[in-house]
């Protein structure tokens, strides 16, 4: 498999260069994406736990914004 491809635009001559990651940038991205993967799973998370408690209490979330805010 071949490295994700990085674009660069340098503004001041207006010149785009297309090339693969180096194996640096390539491992940094592969770490961003574990990273992203991880904090999705965490927010899912917290929003599966949010909706289970608000079923425990048998309330909305609109009814329960009502009774904090």
């Amino acid at each position: 498999m071949t490295n994700p491809m990085i674009r660069i635009h340098d503004v001041s001559t207006n010149t785009i260069t297309d090339r693969e990651m180096n194996a640096e940038e390539f491992a940094q991205y592969e770490a961003d994406q574990a990273a992203s993967a991880t904090q999705a799973a965490a927010e899912a998370a917290k929003a599966a736990e949010k909706e289970a408690l608000l079923e425990r209490l048998g309330i909305t979330a609109d009814e329960a914004k009502l009774l904090l805010g």
